[in-house]
């Protein structure tokens, strides 16, 4: 494969049919919109990939098509998703490079799920990243990204429910073997609440919380969608995909840092008990690989939460990132009767980055 991503060198120094899609024909398995690409018999298993974080700096970026590579040639692995931050916190928010790095996503071969990050719109204020307006920098990452609403990334490209008519055509939904999954737009710096201080904010913009609020209930909405489908259909577990992780162990974090998440949260633990079933949530981040059950009874965040009562059933995976990119995770829906309905591993990349 021609390396697209040496040649940024050059290029750095500059539910259902509420979601917004048609339904499905009637001979598809009617979670979420009717769409199911995956196969649905009772013994089933499904293996997909999961990344974030990822490229950051020009190490990775030189061999970030290697690690596009070897995902595409592990036989196991049918569909990626990437959890969000496509460059580091501190290089520019160009159009150049969000080009480039759409070229990039091109070269996978099966279906590309992306969920935005914060570094590539909502820490744009900042000098080094060129003080742009994170709302604009917003604007052209679904132009880019999102080009073509309910369907995914990759040379592949498979239909996927879509909440593009209420504006966020980035929270996308689909299953695989009796799964229902879904991204979510939510992002670290407090889901863009903290201020722009490098365009000279000094407190978030009424843009900005409208934004925001539009944002997070738009998440909400596809969490309740998700398990009311989930539970009608009798899927055999649930599992969502989002950028920021609101369960950092790795920092003392405050409201100011992770209040935002709070409605999300709240939301997550209700929807969670009442199915009663395995619940999956994936994140990036905090970079370094971490799997827990964040609101388990005894957790401290439940009470920083607002939450009265632990949830047992929801697994937490934050993915390797940033310095830590030297492996995927691979992810396989388990047949019924196994263990557990999902299993994964670390996956290490055969060529790692310089430095």
């Amino acid at each position: 494969m021609t390396s697209v991503f040496r040649r940024l060198s050059v290029i750095t120094s500059c539910a259902l049919v509420g979601l917004g899609v048609a339904a499905a024909p009637a001979s598809a398995d009617p979670i979420l919109g009717g769409i199911d690409f995956g196969s649905s018999g009772a013994g089933s298993s499904y293996t997909y990939a999961v990344i974030g974080d990822v490229p950051y700096g020009q190490a990775q970026i030189d061999v970030f098509d290697k690690w596009i590579a070897q995902i595409n040639a592990d036989p196991a692995v049918s569909l990626t998703f990437h959890l969000g931050d496509i460059k580091n916190g501190s290089s520019q928010c160009s159009d150049d490079y969000f080009s480039f790095i759409r070229t990039g996503f091109d070269t996978f071969t099966k279906p590309l799920i992306y969920t935005p990050g914060d570094n590539e719109w909502t820490d744009c204020h900042r000098a080094n990243n060129g003080a742009f307006n994170p709302l604009e920098r917003l604007a052209k990452v679904r132009s880019v990204f999102f080009d073509r609403p309910g369907r995914t990334l990759g040379r592949q490209s498979i239909r996927v429910a879509s909440q593009a008519a209420i504006g966020v055509p980035e929270n996308v939904s689909l299953t695989r073997a009796r799964v229902g999954m879904a991204t979510l737009h939510v992002v670290g710096s407090n889901d863009d609440l903290q201020p722009w201080t490098g365009i000279g904010k000094t407190a978030a913009t009424p843009e900005q919380i409208a934004d925001e609020k539009q944002r997070i209930d738009a998440a909400i909405t596809q969490v309740r969608n998700t398990f009311a489908v989930a539970s009608k259909t009798g899927q055999r577990a649930v599992a969502f995909y989002l950028q920021a992780d609101m369960f950092d162990p790795t920092v003392n974090v405050t409201q100011n840092d992770a209040g935002a998440f709070a409605p999300l949260v709240q939301a997550l633990a209700t929807e969670s008990k009442a199915f009663g079933k395995p619940v999956y949530l994936f994140n990036g981040d905090s970079h370094v690989y971490n799997s827990d059950n964040p609101l388990a009874p005894g957790s401290k965040w439940l009470s920083f939460y607002g939450l009265s009562a632990g949830v047992d059933n929801l697994t937490r995976v934050t993915v390797d990132g940033s310095s830590n990119n030297k492996d995927y995770l691979r992810v396989t829906v388990n047949p019924i009767g196994a263990t557990d309905v999902l299993s994964w591993t670390r996956v290490p990349y055969t060529q790692q980055a310089a430095g």
